[in-house]
This record gives structure tokens, C-alpha cells and sequence, in this order.
């Protein structure tokens, strides 16, 4: 039986997938919105279903050869350009995710949202971080992995496509072992590379920099007495991206502690 586009429906392109129109922000550290997904779920092994997957297989392949490019010598007959920051990197698996969440088929979006994950532990050990593009990225992933195991969105409740009836179309034991793996992995990496300092991406320091300008001298000047002496401040950036860093994957933690029946799980969030 072939799908019929409709309300909702995915309609596969002749060579590339449309990119969602980018939606509004939060008011803290912001976070792009996902997009909603399609009504119902691809059928496996149909004509989209197999545009979803080799357009996400595609794009996974080009970003591994722009990261492998970073670090070898450009060939005048290679019009293929390495990453020079990792906010493109960024850039390029949020467009994945974004495809992902919109196809609405759990069959795709666990093996390849696990795959995308762990890419991630390995790309952002090589570049300084991005902090503003990083932490938009695995909020994404926290929303999509934490649905995924509920079987609701997140943020509506509503009832992913494939998940009306039952949980079978959800997360193996396996798939949630490994996805806690990940989880724990990705925790613990963000706070050494968020701690390294030594940040790349320009747009961000001048954003922070006009935000933060007027607040970080008014700051300065309450520390200050009678004697002249300044007393060390408050480094608002560096606390907020500590932050940041302790809340990666929050969602996700309590929900594979729920489904794991890891009870400590639940209280991680609390206590970091």
C-alpha cells in the first residue's frame, strides 16, 4: 500500500529534505523549537520511509568527511571544506534532528538519534566549545530521546505517532542501556569542555558581551568599599554555563530511571 501525502504529510524531495522554518526561543539559554511532527508514522520499507533514511545516511556521511577533513590537507580538487567551528557542526546535526523528529517513525529516529548522539561525544572533543549552539543541540535531544521513552511529547503530552496503542514501538532494554550510557558520557564530557575556557565562537562572546556589558560593571562596583579594594565577582557567564551543563539530559535521566526502575536516577536532576 503506497502513503498518500496529506495534512501532516511527508512528502519526499528529488534529492535533499527542506530544512523546518526555525521557530521562537526560550527566554533563558535558548533552545530552538522542534518542529511537529507528521500525523502518522512512514509505513517501513516504503518509498518515504527510504528517503528519510538515506537522506539522513547521507548527511551523516558528509558530516564525518568534513570532520576528517579538519585535520588533512585541502586538495585542489576537493571542493569538500572542513569544519573550522563547532557551531557548524552543530548546525549540520540539528538539521538531522530535525528531519528525524518530523518523520514521526520511532523505527528511524532511535537507531539514528543514538547514532547522532554518540557522534557527538566524538566531534566535540575537537574543537573549543561552542557553548550557545552545544547547548541547543542536546536540548533537542533530551526533548526527543525523553518523548521517545514516554511515548508523549514532552512539552504538549501529546501521543507520538506510532505510541497510541501500546510502548512497543518505543526504546528496546538495549536501546535504553545504551542511551543512558550516552547520557552519562555526554554529561560528563560537556563539564571538561565547557571548563577548557578557551570558547571559538565569535557571534556568542559578542552577544554575551552587549548583554552582560552594563551588569558585569555595576557588579564590579558593588564588591567594592570603603578602601578601594574589590573583592573578587561573580562571574555570571561561567556560572550559567555550569549550569547549563548539570541540566543536560534532565529529562532523559528521570525518564530511563522511571523505565530502568533506576530510582537514583530520579533524583540526579534534584541533586546537581
Amino acid at each position: 500500500m503506497t502513503d498518500n501525502p496529506g495534512p501532516g504529510g511527508f512528502i519526499p524531495p528529488s534529492e535533499t529534505l527542506p530544512s523546518p522554518a526555525p521557530s521562537s526561543t526560550s527566554s533563558s539559554r535558548p533552545t530552538s523549537a522542534l518542529p511537529h511532527p507528521r500525523g502518522r508514522s512512514l509505513q517501513p520499507g516504503s518509498q518515504k520511509e527510504a528517503v528519510v533514511r538515506r537522506y539522513v545516511e547521507d548527511k551523516m556521511l558528509h558530516v564525518s568527511r568534513r570532520y576528517v577533513k579538519k585535520f588533512s590537507n585541502a586538495e585542489l580538487d576537493d571542493s569538500l571544506v572542513g569544519y573550522k567551528s563547532f557551531s557548524e557542526v552543530c548546525r549540520d546535526l540539528d538539521s538531522m534532528v530535525n528531519v528525524l523528529w518530523l518523520s514521526a517513525t520511532p523505527g528511524l529516529q532511535i537507531p539514528f538519534l543514538l547514532r547522532l548522539a554518540s557522534d557527538f561525544t566524538q566531534y566535540v572533543r575537537s574543537f573549543p566549545p561552542s557553548p550557545k549552539a552545544t547547548f541547543e543541540l542536546l536540548g533537542k535531544l533530551d526533548h526527543c530521546f525523553s518523548s521517545l521513552l514516554m511515548g508523549r511529547d514532552l512539552v504538549t503530552k501529546e501521543w507520538l505517532p506510532g505510541f497510541e496503542n501500546s510502548m512497543r514501538a518505543g526504546m528496546t532494554t538495549t536501546d535504553m542501556v545504551r542511551c543512558r550510557s550516552l547520557v552519562e558520557q555526554t554529561r560528563v564530557l560537556m563539564v571538561e569542555v565547557m571548563s577548557s575556557g578557551d570558547f571559538d565562537d565569535e557571534d556568542e562572546e559578542d552577544e554575551e558581551d552587549d548583554d552582560m556589558g552594563d551588569q558585569t560593571d555595576d557588579t564590579e562596583g558593588a564588591f567594592s568599599d570603603t578602601t578601594g579594594i574589590h573583592a573578587p565577582t561573580w562571574d555570571i557567564d561561567e556560572d550559567r554555563l555550569h549550569l547549563d551543563a548539570a541540566r543536560i539530559y534532565e529529562n532523559t535521566i528521570v525518564q530511563l530511571g522511571e523505565r530502568l526502575g533506576d530510582p537514583m536516577a530520579e533524583r540526579q536532576v534534584s541533586d546537581d
